[in-house]
């Protein structure tokens, strides 16, 4: 079995391959999201402590979070569920996943560590991965940073450089920041308001044409059946 582990704090990953089944018998009948001490995989993981992120086994199919199980099953997945996604509205689909209880089957499981040891583990603990994207949203730029709503968000976003080629100069590429509140968009806003505001005002007028042009048909239908009935009450009586 291979073991995927990840160091958040560095944002590097280590697969280690483990064929002692001694070894992987400390991860075995353990679910999603239990933590578990590294101790057995070598002096080096004294301290640490791993926690089980998933998994996939021989086949390809990926433990799910909530099925307490340790085979393969098949569900009805719909729209919201994880790992799957749907292309008609009201669409369900039956898949197969293996559940979330790790046993001897799995082909990778994937752990995070949690809690550093003493010594650190080269390729993993020892070196930073430095994140390739950085954040898009106003928010998170500002809590990335610690900015103020007077600072302007725009001069913080991470740039990120492109590959170089000859004879031209080094270029980057920056993420469009999102929920931006600028004076144009405030202008924008100002308008769709003022737009609503006319629709309604418009309705509300025409509403009140119309309820006053009702009234007058019924009462001319109301005049003209009174009229109907006075006339033929005459021609009966000057018949008798």
């Amino acid at each position: 079995m291979k073991l995927n582990i990840a160091y958040p704090a560095t944002g590097c990953q280590k697969l280690i391959k483990i064929d002692d089944e001694k070894i992987l018998s400390i991860f075995y009948d353990k679910r999603i999201a239990q933590e578990v001490a590294a101790d057995k995989l070598g002096d080096e993981w004294k301290g640490y402590v791993l926690k089980i992120s998933g998994g996939n086994d021989l086949q390809g199919f990926c433990m799910m979070q909530g099925v307490l199980t340790n085979q393969r099953v098949r569900l009805l997945f719909k729209k919201g569920m994880p790992g799957y996604r749907q292309r008609r509205t009201g669409e369900r689909k039956r898949k197969s996943i293996r559940g979330c209880i790790v046993d001897s089957r799995l082909s990778v499981l994937d752990l995070v560590v949690v809690k550093k040891g003493e010594q650190d583990i080269p390729g993993l603990t020892d070196t930073t991965q430095p994140r390739r994207l950085g954040p898009k949203r106003v928010g998170k730029i500002r809590k990335l940073f610690n900015l103020s709503k007077e600072d302007d968000v725009r001069q913080y976003v991470v740039h990120r450089p492109l590959p170089e080629k000859e004879g031209k100069k080094p270029r980057t590429k920056a993420p469009k920041i999102q929920r931006l509140v600028t004076p144009t968009r405030l202008q924008r806003k100002r308008a769709v308001l003022a737009q609503k505001q006319r629709r309604a005002e418009k309705n509300k007028r025409e509403a009140a044409e119309y309820a006053k042009l009702l009234t007058q048909r019924q009462k001319e239908k109301r005049q003209a059946l009174l009229s109907r009935r006075r006339s033929s009450h005459r021609s009966s009586t000057s018949s008798a």
